[in-house]
């Protein structure tokens, strides 16, 4: 988001009394708090969806809640199957983590960084001059 947006949304949520730098501070533990706007309907993420081909299966176990809200959610048509509800909100969520997901990737990009050199030292070591 640039600049421009986030002055903008930080005044549109001034304006409905809602103070962003009190929102995003931390909280008892020292955790910082994060806002997140999500738009108020899902028509652009379903269309993705169908723009897609959803050709990974992964299995996923959960609870008999998650499994009711699944089933509510192709109730009302929005989605058409249980999987359908799933990819999308796994999708949501992943958007909505994008910023914490990149920082993991960083770090495990640094870890076999690390890996790579320390195997490098150990064939130096040893005179091993086999390719990897």
């Amino acid at each position: 988001m640039c600049e421009s947006e986030v002055d903008r949304d930080t005044k549109l949520l001034e304006s409905q009394g809602l103070d962003l730098d009190a929102l995003c501070g931390e909280d008892a533990e020292g955790a910082r708090v994060k806002v997140v706007c999500v738009a108020p309907d899902m028509k652009a993420s379903l269309r993705e969806l169908d723009a897609v081909t959803r050709d990974q299966v992964v299995m996923v176990r959960v609870d008999e809640q998650t499994s009711r809200t699944l089933d509510a959610w192709v109730e009302t048509g929005a989605v058409r199957s249980r999987s359908e509800a799933a990819a999308l909100f796994i999708r949501e969520g992943l958007k909505v983590r994008a910023e914490e997901l990149e920082r993991l990737r960083d770090a495990l990009r640094e870890v076999e960084d690390a890996k790579r050199r320390l195997r490098e030292k150990a064939r130096a070591v040893l005179g091993d001059d086999r390719p990897e």
